[in-house]
């Protein structure tokens, strides 16, 4: 007897009201938005911008700005210091906590119970009834999921409130009845030193029946390799011969698309990509032969977008989501029942599809790099190579950064090239400088590089004077408007640039 199909049947009306969007989205979204106006209508930020007074989505884009972390900020220290009522009503106890902005190393962002319910768990739950309908030979229920989760801890030294990673809060409140489907234990899942917890989850669970895997590629890989390496085993199915599905996201699944297909070779593996970030979750793959998510859009989400060329004016002009065009790059920008109001994530997307709404996510609004979680921005760059060149006696006049993928040892690191105008009194110092600031203004990042496992100490290759001009005069972009891809997120620029090198 087939357990998962008889499971998979209770997920047939959901599926239903998921059939909807295709024709239905518009009146969907508006009532989301509705909601969410009606609930906050009490709250500080609802009475400073009256919200009992909105009657409509264009009274609503009128009224509010949009928002970034600096702007939600005062409101989330507030929060964390214990006040409440402030831009949701009910009590908010849980801080996810993400990589930082221009001035902090970490952002913490507000989660209530509403939207662990509505948007996070629901969203875990949309993806297995829609896998399901991908698969319906599946025996998902036969066995266990494997879930890769971070930690948490008191917020500002109180009992009463917690910080973490969005996944350790996920692990922290769900169902009880879910912890008996799922594995490591929460005590192993929630550890904080990711050495002795990738030990730890690999002891535990390579004698268990895992049918599933959720989690960011990158990490998830460095835990297959080391089981691979303690059974001596060739690929995973050798070990958990019913795996059938990996649920991935947080980082492009692209760079270690190959890697994967030599660790599981069997055929009847299945790769679902879900965006579930810490500020929501927002999108689902419906179908294996199409890239594409498809945008969950009746969960205590609003979505707005701004195109991307408008992003850094003055007033942004933002569409909801009957307005989007495909195939154009979009500034995501959300309103939701964690209390975020018009919030600009920093993730672009371009749509594919409207009957559904379907998008992939293309990048961020600035350049970074974030293939292995570690989310570095331009301005954690800058600040690196200040210090590095302030120590050093250097002086850097251009410079470019993209990731090294993972060779078959799972090893990864960041290369930079560097023009110097001055040179280092060490080039060794200066990449120890750089890669040590780097961990001191992005948490991000240094969880990364805790002690060498996901990312190696950066590499630094210098440039031979004018190489940056010469690769922009073959690239016919000499002056003007035009400059050197600081941060890049993958290494089209970089590879463009080291044959010249010479």
């Amino acid at each position: 007897m087939n357990i998962t199909k008889i499971i998979s049947k209770t997920f047939d009306s959901r599926l239903k009201q998921i059939d909807l969007y295709a024709n239905q989205a518009s009146e969907i979204q508006h009532r989301v938005l509705d909601r969410l106006v009606q609930q906050a209508a009490r709250t500080e930020w609802g009475k400073k911008y009256d919200y009992a007074s909105i009657r409509s989505y264009e009274d609503f884009r009128k009224r509010l700005p949009i928002q970034t972390y600096e702007e939600i900020k005062p409101y989330v220290e507030r929060l964390r210091a214990g006040e409440q009522n402030l831009l949701w009503p009910s009590e908010i106890r849980w801080f996810a906590k993400s990589s930082g902005t221009t001035n902090d190393k970490s952002k913490f962002l507000p989660v209530s119970k509403e939207a662990l319910e509505d948007i996070h768990y629901r969203g875990g739950k949309d993806a297995a009834a829609l896998y399901f309908r991908i698969n319906p030979d599946s025996h998902f229920f036969s066995g266990k999921g494997l879930i890769m989760g971070g930690s948490h801890s008191p917020n500002l030294n109180s009992n009463h409130s917690l910080v973490g990673d969005l996944s350790a809060i996920l692990i922290q409140n769900v169902n009880p009845l879910i912890n008996f489907i799922r594995v490591p234990s929460k005590k192993i899942a929630l550890m904080n030193e990711w050495e002795t917890k990738i030990e730890a989850i690999a002891n535990s669970t390579i004698p268990v029946n895992v049918t599933s895997l959720s989690g960011v590629p990158s990490w998830t890989l460095v835990l297959i390799k080391r089981i691979l390496e303690k059974t001596g085993k060739h690929t995973l199915e050798e070990v958990w011969p019913n795996l059938e599905v990996f649920f991935h996201g947080g980082v492009a699944f692209t760079p270690y698309r190959e890697q994967y297909k030599q660790v599981i070779q069997s055929p009847k593996m299945h790769y679902v990509e879900t965006y579930n970030a810490s500020e929501g979750y927002f999108g689902t793959q419906n179908d294996l032969s199409d890239p594409a998510m498809l945008l969950m859009i009746d969960y205590g989400i609003f979505y707005e977008f701004i195109p991307l060329e408008e992003v850094d004016k003055e007033n942004p002009r933002a569409y909801c989501l009957e307005e989007v065009e495909l195939n154009k790059n979009y500034a995501m920008v959300i309103s939701t029942s964690c209390g975020l109001w018009r919030y600009m994530i920093g993730d672009t997307v371009k749509f594919t599809s409207k009957n559904p709404y379907k998008f992939v996510i293309t990048g961020r609004t600035k350049h970074f790099i974030n293939a292995f979680g570690e989310e570095l921005i331009v301005d954690n760059a800058e600040k690196g190579l200040a210090k590095a060149c302030a120590e050093t006696g250097a002086q850097v006049c251009e410079y470019s950064a993209a990731p090294v993928f993972m060779d078959e040892n799972a090893k990864c690191r960041h290369q930079w090239l560097i023009e110097f105008a001055k040179m280092p009194d060490s080039v060794e110092k200066f990449a120890a400088i750089l890669d040590a600031t780097l961990k001191e203004v992005n948490s991000d990042y240094e969880a990364k590089r805790w002690k060498d496992i996901a990312l190696q100490p950066l590499e630094v290759i210098v440039a031979r004077q004018g190489l940056f001009h010469d690769w922009m005069a073959q690239k016919g972009k000499l002056g003007g408007q035009h400059k050197v891809p600081r941060l890049s997120n993958t290494r089209e620029y970089i590879e463009g640039m080291l044959p010249l090198n010479r």
